[in-house]
């Protein structure tokens, strides 16, 4: 007897994206310790994403570290018909400054940097944004998460 398999499985729809990985130092007493820190986005392209950040001696446990923070920190976003924001909106980290404006169906995602990342994987098709102040990568990305959580939906209006 053959069990079939249930598609939509919540666990494994989501997917994961590096958006930086750098080699970071601390100076210590013997010397200088070297570890690797990773930026990474969890979306499940359905309203659902999050931002991590993983240390570790190595990469790869870096990047599952990431994972596994931004699962914890993950947001809901409203998304409209053709797949786009209900509203124009800002958002602020640190010196991060981001504006997210609705846009026409088809017109795609005009973003860079993490904050592209960050929108696809959220599951925002039609969208135009710009960054100001810093290029951080980080920081975009977090930037980009505060203005997609400050968003409500028509129906919560």
């Amino acid at each position: 007897m053959v069990i079939p398999k249930k598609s939509g499985n919540p666990k494994t729809d989501w997917q994961e994206r590096v958006v930086a990985i750098q080699r970071v130092t601390k100076v210590v007493k013997g010397g200088k310790k070297m570890s690797f820190r990773a930026v990474v986005v969890v979306g499940n392209e359905q309203g659902k994403v999050g931002v991590g950040v993983g240390k570790a001696g190595d990469v790869i446990t870096a990047v599952k570290k990431g994972v596994t923070d931004g699962k914890k920190h993950v947001i809901n976003v409203p998304l409209t018909g053709a797949n786009s924001i209900p509203h124009a909106t800002t958002g602020r980290f640190g010196a991060a400054r981001l504006v997210l404006r609705p846009s026409a169906p088809g017109s795609g995602v005009i973003a860079g940097g993490s904050t592209r990342i960050v929108l696809e994987l959220a599951g925002v098709k039609n969208i135009l944004s710009k960054q100001l102040g810093s290029n951080n990568l980080l920081n975009n990305a977090r930037a980009t998460i505060e203005g997609l959580s400050s968003l409500r939906s028509y129906i919560k209006v």
